[in-house]
């Protein structure tokens, strides 16, 4: 009789046990907290570095690579980029390329023109009076101007004229980003 009641008593443990793991009534935070995808919508925090095809780095967070690569500015923070995921703070493939990576995760992506900066367009190459460039001194081919629009560069100069590119100047072309997801909230 004794071993009755114990084998009931360890039946309904068993049962009790697998109805609350079955349930959910644990606390899988840790779990969860790792295994957590990026949706749009959150906060995430990103190391990168952003590459055109030929392997020249132009962009990174990190300090080490920005050495390596030449492309180290002093008084620059190398800190992981935080922004919305699909909010529109980044370019579309990029933002798009995040999406359903976790925490600690790395990934190559691969993003066109047309969902990066866009198409070359040669529309956007425009002569401007020299006198209206407010300059000290005179412009120079290959010279980055400063405008409400970013930095633009003078593709060349006469005596009157300074041709202005307002393209990006990673426009028209495809980028590689190399990504770890650092935080997502």
């Amino acid at each position: 009789m004794k071993t009755r009641k114990g084998a009931v008593f360890f039946i309904a443990i068993l049962l009790l046990v697998s109805t609350i793991l079955g349930s959910g009534c644990v606390d899988n935070s840790s779990k969860e907290g790792d295994n957590k995808a990026v949706k749009s919508g959150d906060t995430v925090q990103v190391d990168y570095t952003g590459k055109l095809e030929n392997g020249t780095v132009f962009d990174t967070s990190r300090e080490d690579v920005a050495k390596q690569a030449g492309i180290y500015v002093d008084g620059r923070t190398y800190t992981p980029l935080t922004f919305v995921a699909g909010a529109g703070q980044m370019i579309k493939g990029f933002d798009k390329g995040i999406i359903g990576m976790k925490v600690g995760e790395e990934k190559i992506i691969t993003i066109p023109p047309e969902e990066a900066y866009g198409e070359y367009d040669k529309s956007k190459i425009l002569a401007v009076p020299i006198e209206e460039l407010n300059l000290t001194e005179p412009p120079e081919a290959g010279q980055k101007l400063p405008t409400n629009y970013g930095l633009v560069i003078i593709t060349d100069v006469n005596k009157t004229h300074a041709m202005i590119d307002f393209n990006h100047e990673l426009a028209g072309k495809t980028l590689v980003f190399d990504i770890k997801i650092i935080s997502i909230e």
